[in-house]
C-alpha cells in the first residue's frame, strides 16, 4: 500500500479541498494516507484519514513561515511516504529538501495564483506587495522545476506553471454532487437576493449594498463576517443598507433554509487579479442549490454563467448593473426558475467533484508508476 503525505502548516484539518475531497477520495481508492497539520488539536483518525498535528504555538504570519514549517517538515520526513503533497507556498523549500533527501514524489497543490494573490493583501503597503509579488514570481520560477509536479485548482493557474515547463494538472474545487440536495424552495420568498461569505471591499460588497438604494422593494440577505471593523462601518453607511438583512455565520443547514428563502444568489467579486481566472466555490454551490446567479462578468464566469445559461453577468463596480440584474430575475420568475434548474443541470454534468476525483487518482497512479520505472 502506497504511503501519501498530505502537508499543511496554514490550513485547517478538516478543509473541504485538502481534507474532505483529496485525502478521503485518496483512502478511499486504498492508499495509506496521512494529513499533517499544525493546529493543536491534536492526532486522530477520520474518514481513513491519518491526521497529525505537530502543535500550534506560533502566532504570526513571520513566526509560522519560520518555525511551524519546520516542525511539519520534519513530521513529513518521519513519515518516509511515496508521494507527499503540500498546499502552502511558505512549504515550497520544505518540498525540495523532501523531494532532494528521499525518494518520494513531492508535488506542490496550488490554490491560488499566488503571485497574483499577493498584490491584494490589504494589509501590506501597495509598494510592498509589488516588491514581494516579483519577488516571490522570481523564486518560484526556479524552485518549482525542483518539485515532480504541481496540481492546480483553477484552469489558470494550471497554465501558469505549465508556462514555466512544470508537470501541472488542473484538479478543480467542484462541489460534491450531493452537497446540496435540491431545494424545497420555500412559499415565502423572503429575500430579493443573499450574498454567503466574507463581507469584504474587495468581494464588491460595497456596490452590492450600495445597489439595494436604487429599487424599492428589494433586500439582500448577508450571511457570514466582516473583513474588519473599518469595512462593516462605511457599508453600513451606505444608504442600501437600510435594505440589508445582515444574519452572521450560519451552519449548514441555516444556509439551507436561507437559499430556500431567495430568490437569486450574489457572486459579484472585483476585478481582483486573484479573482478574475478563479471559480469560487460559492458559485458551484448556488448553482447545485438550484439558484439563477448575478455574478462578475469575467470571461471566465461568463463562461460558466450565461454559456450554461443560470444568471447574469454584470459589471461588479455597477451598482445600477447589479441592481437592474436582481430586479429582472425578481420580476421574471419564470425565467430565473429555468435559469436556476440550468445551473444545477450543469454542476451534475459537469461541474462535480466526481469527474475531478478521477483526474487525481489517475494522476497520482501516473507519477508514481513513473516513479517506480525510473528505480
Amino acid at each position: 500500500m502506497k504511503k501519501i503525505v498530505h502537508l499543511s502548516s496554514v490550513h485547517k484539518r478538516y478543509d473541504i479541498r485538502i481534507f474532505l475531497k483529496e485525502c478521503v477520495t485518496l483512502a478511499d481508492a486504498g492508499y495509506d494516507v496521512y494529513f499533517v497539520v499544525a493546529d493543536g488539536l491534536g492526532d486522530e483518525v477520520k474518514s481513513g484519514v491519518k491526521i497529525l498535528d505537530v502543535g500550534y504555538g506560533h502566532s504570526g504570519r513571520l513566526s509560522r513561515m519560520l518555525k511551524t514549517t519546520k516542525l511539519v517538515y520534519k513530521k513529513a520526513l518521519e513519515l518516509n511516504a511515496d508521494l507527499y503533497q503540500f498546499h502552502d507556498p511558505e512549504l515550497i523549500p520544505s518540498g525540495i529538501k523532501l523531494k532532494r533527501k528521499t525518494n518520494a514524489v513531492v508535488i506542490f497543490d496550488s490554490h491560488e495564483n499566488y503571485s497574483d494573490d499577493i498584490k491584494d493583501k490589504p494589509y501590506l503597503n501597495k509598494y510592498i506587495r509589488v516588491f514581494i509579488s516579483v519577488i516571490y514570481e522570481f523564486l518560484e520560477r526556479i524552485m518549482i522545476k525542483k518539485l515532480s509536479a504541481v496540481i492546480a485548482a483553477t484552469p489558470s493557474i494550471c497554465n501558469h506553471f505549465s508556462e514555466r515547463k512544470a508537470l501541472s494538472i488542473n484538479i478543480n474545487n467542484y462541489p460534491f454532487e450531493s452537497e446540496f440536495e435540491p431545494l424545497e424552495k420555500s412559499n415565502d420568498t423572503k429575500y430579493s437576493a443573499t450574498y454567503i461569505g466574507t463581507a469584504s471591499e474587495i468581494r464588491g460588497l460595497k456596490e452590492l449594498v450600495d445597489s439595494f438604494a436604487i429599487n424599492d422593494g428589494l433586500n439582500l440577505a448577508i450571511a457570514g463576517t466582516f473583513s474588519e471593523p473599518e469595512f462593516e462601518t462605511r457599508l453600513k453607511s451606505s444608504e442600501g443598507w437600510a435594505n440589508v438583512y445582515f444574519l452572521g455565520l450560519l451552519s449548514r443547514e441555516s444556509v439551507k433554509d436561507l437559499l430556500s428563502k431567495s430568490a437569486t444568489a450574489i457572486v459579484t467579486f472585483l476585478p481582483a487579479p486573484n479573482h478574475i481566472e478563479s471559480q469560487p466555490n460559492k458559485m458551484f454551490e448556488y448553482m447545485s442549490a438550484g439558484l439563477p446567479l448575478v455574478a462578475s462578468n469575467f470571461p471566465l464566469w461568463k463562461e460558466i454563467v450565461e454559456g450554461n445559461n443560470c444568471g447574469i453577468c454584470v459589471d461588479p463596480s455597477s451598482p445600477q448593473e447589479i441592481s437592474k440584474a436582481i430586479l429582472y430575475l425578481n420580476q421574471n420568475k419564470e425565467i430565473a426558475r429555468k435559469m436556476g434548474e440550468n445551473g444545477r443541470k450543469a454542476v451534475l454534468e459537469k461541474y462535480n467533484w466526481s469527474a475531478e476525483a478521477m483526474k487525481l487518482l489517475e494522476f497520482y497512479s501516473s507519477v508514481l508508476d513513473n516513479k517506480n520505472e525510473q528505480k
